[in-house]
């Protein structure tokens, strides 16, 4: 095989000190000779591991080959039948552990660029209006979905799909859920991407209600027993920030980086014309090292901020995308491992000034696998700041499981679902995505969503 095979297609991205000052998209994407070129190195494997690793089972081979052929609406409908937010996913989706992670090609050289050609794909579909919204005859029978993020729309597109009259629930006053709050603009633009993609959803014929907070606007007692909905799927999420419980956290000029991410995103504080207050600061520490983190530490550096990471690992321990930790690094970012702050600092007035810290060094694996940080016996120190953001991970909002009568929660506050149909401890209510699993991945939480729409599906069938 020839080393061009070997090799991905090059990526176009921003210039990195051109984007840390600006919140237009970092990575430009494949145009159309780009992906016919990309898409010709796969190799349509007799056994494509690349579909058995894709949480949603997209056809991988069959909607390639659509694109080496340069039949690109095709290719967008290959992949209509299994995903309902392919903008989304091959844009922030970790292909490198899954459909890419087994590629045959990736064992002696680069794997095919799946995720990129996904992109390219729907944007076509996006830029050119292809009609992805063929469905089956309505039955009659309703279904009510709370939470319009990944686990929602795809829950909910794949029942009205097979003729359910579906109806989402949201409690924010935009559908999209983590879409919109969390994930920053220069990964997935909210205008063109995220809506185009709930639109899609809606022209199946999915309704969906903004401002309904289940548990207070509602309860899913009364949407079964007074609306009578036939089903409900719970795609809540996992809101609730986690704290670390050290001095000072209490401070102004320490948030979550929920919040911070939520002004940012949905609030859109980062646009001049917008009045909500933000406070990214002169010098930001984002405690934490995954995903969520290096989105927080990018925006408040677009923002006008010198970033750091303060990490109690080391690199190779850091949960983030290599591809995340890649752009904060070229950006400006700077990363602070094996530290871990013990304290915030804050002045007469209650605001953060500065943080202790102690350094770390690795010793044996804990049950996650990786190396247990431990505290070097003096090595207290102390960094200036004025803005801290705690990225320390999230669990769901206990609101929903303490309102809803017979529903089993586990030790995390998460709900108890079966794996392979989100079926709960309560006939025919199904959850699934981080409402289960504690926060995780995009397409982690559309694989739910699919798991359980099939599983609505042949209850209500019965």
């Amino acid at each position: 095989m020839d080393n061009e095979k070997m090799k991905k297609v090059p990526v176009r991205e921003q210039d990195p000190k051109a984007r840390a000052h600006n919140f237009e998209e970092v990575c430009l994407g494949y145009n159309e000779e780009e992906a016919v070129k990309e898409a010709s190195r796969c190799l349509h494997c007799k056994k494509p591991m690349c579909v058995s690793e894709c949480p949603v089972s997209i056809n991988i081979p069959e909607f390639i080959e659509c694109v080496k052929n340069r039949e690109f609406e095709a290719a967008a409908k290959v992949i209509a039948k299994s995903s309902a937010l392919p903008a989304v996913c091959g844009r922030v989706c970790p292909q490198e552990s899954q459909c890419e992670g087994k590629c045959v090609l990736g064992i002696k050289g680069e794997a095919v660029a799946i995720g990129k050609l996904e992109r390219f794909v729907a944007d076509y579909s996006r830029e050119n209006n292809v009609d992805l919204s063929e469905k089956e005859p309505s039955n009659g029978k309703t279904i009510a979905v709370i939470g319009s993020g990944p686990s929602g729309l795809t829950c909910a597109g794949d029942l009205a799909k097979l003729g359910y009259d579906v109806t989402i629930f949201e409690a924010l006053h935009e559908a999209g859920g983590v879409l919109v709050y969390g994930i920053p603009e220069f990964r997935l633009p909210k205008e063109t991407v995220v809506k185009h993609e709930v639109e899609n959803v809606k022209k199946l014929g999915v309704k969906i209600e903004t401002n309904v907070i289940i548990g207070k606007t509602v309860t899913i007692d009364e949407l079964v027993n007074e609306e009578g909905f036939d089903a409900v799927f719970i795609g809540s999420g996992a809101g609730l920030p986690k704290f670390m419980g050290i001095p000072g956290e209490n401070l102004n000029g320490v948030f979550s980086a929920n919040e911070f991410l939520t002004r940012n995103n949905l609030m859109k504080a980062f646009k001049k014309e917008y009045d909500t207050p933000i406070r990214a600061g002169k010098k930001v520490a984002v405690v934490g090292g995954g995903n969520v983190a290096m989105d927080a530490a990018r925006t408040a550096l677009r923002l006008g901020a010198e970033v750091h990471i303060v990490y109690r690992r080391s690199e190779s321990e850091l949960p983030a995308r290599a591809e995340e930790v890649h752009h904060a690094k070229e950006e400006g970012i700077i990363f602070d491992l094996l530290t871990n702050p013990v304290e915030v600092i804050g002045d007469e007035k209650g605001w953060v000034k500065g943080m202790k810290c102690v350094r770390m060094e690795l010793g044996e694996p804990d049950a996650s696998g990786r190396r247990r940080p431990v505290e070097i016996p003096g090595s207290e120190f102390e960094m200036e700041i004025d803005t801290m953001i705690m990225s320390l991970g999230t669990s769901p909002n206990p609101l929903i499981s303490s309102t809803t009568k017979g529903l089993e929660i586990n030790k995390r506050k998460c709900i108890v679902a079966e794996e392979e149909t989100g079926l709960t401890s309560r006939k025919g209510v199904y959850a699934g995505g981080d409402a289960v699993t504690g926060a995780a991945t995009v397409i982690l939480a559309m694989g739910a969503g699919k798991k359980a729409a099939n599983a609505i599906h042949e209850y209500l069938s019965k």
